[in-house]
């Protein structure tokens, strides 16, 4: 603003090469969600920069990388970092500027599962059906956010007791189970909707429910049932796992219902399972 006149807004730094950047990622096959967060670090690292991307050296990106470690960014932040700015060079501009570049250190801490007490507390704590529902479906199916939130209806095969997701984790479809006491329940809960959608879960006006929402239901829940965890929506799909794991299912079948491609993904539950190691003997009961 300049004499109460209204000053253009400047157009980012490489904004047209940024916005061809989006268009690759789309056609690339990545989620919504990945183009945004990988342009908004394109886009941070230029103004960081100040830099045209020609001119960009090995020397501003290790530059840049550092400030964001010293303001504190956890290591998945540093690894989508790497990776948004990995693909804008190497894979989009072909310049061969982060060539020998090391791929930042991501720690691999044990993911966050509850008991099945809490499980409970946390379904107990939640008033609404709708909500209620969605988070069963979380914990029984093994879903990950994004797969409950985009299920269809006309996924859902209830007489079978199976759902089919679509277009997952890698743009892939893959079968899972679903609770028989939750068909019942889901039911009655769409018959008695007063509103058309598509979708299993939605808002009034029939539209997809985001991610952020789910996380907020989730939230709220584990403040009234008193929980100390950090519940997220990933923690109901380690909870899954690891309760299947516990009652001596296959591993090799919990991956398929995962959707991991390999199974040594999977294979983390072994470590966070305790019933499997409590049911371990000692060798001196033998003696």
């Amino acid at each position: 603003m300049l004499n109460g006149v209204a000053l253009p807004q400047k157009e980012p730094l490489n904004k047209p090469l940024i916005d061809g950047f989006k268009e690759e990622l789309v056609v690339s096959g990545y989620s919504e969600r990945t183009v945004e967060m990988y342009s908004c670090y394109v886009e941070e690292f230029f103004s960081f920069s100040g830099k045209a991307a020609e001119f960009v050296q090995r020397e501003d990106i290790v530059s840049f990388m550092a400030r964001k470690r010293q303001k504190g960014a956890s290591d998945s932040t540093m690894a989508l970092v790497f990776s948004a700015l990995k693909f804008f060079f190497h894979s989009f501009l072909h310049l061969n500027v982060m060539e020998d570049i090391k791929r930042p250190k991501k720690g691999k801490p044990l993911p966050v599962v509850l008991s099945k007490e809490e499980v409970k507390a946390l379904l107990g704590a939640i008033g609404s059906t709708r909500d209620r529902l969605m988070v069963e479906l979380l914990y029984s199916s093994g879903l990950r956010v994004s797969e409950c939130t985009n299920m269809r209806v006309k996924d859902l095969s209830l007489g079978e007791r199976t759902a089919m997701v679509r277009g997952g984790k890698g743009k892939k479809d893959r079968l899972v189970i679903i609770s028989g006491t939750w068909v019942e329940k889901i039911k009655k809960y769409l018959a008695s909707r007063k509103f058309q959608s598509e979708f299993v879960f939605s808002k009034e006006n029939g539209s997809r429910l985001s991610t952020d929402t789910v996380q907020r239901i989730l939230r709220i829940a584990r403040e009234r049932a008193g929980i100390q965890k950090n519940v997220t929506p990933h923690s109901l799909r380690h909870s899954f796992a690891t309760h299947l794991l516990e009652a001596g299912e296959n591993i090799r079948k919990i991956q398929e219902l995962l959707g991991h491609s390999d199974l040594s993904t999977t294979q983390i539950y072994t470590k966070v399972s305790k019933d499997e190691l409590k049911r371990v003997k000692s060798p001196l009961d033998d003696l």
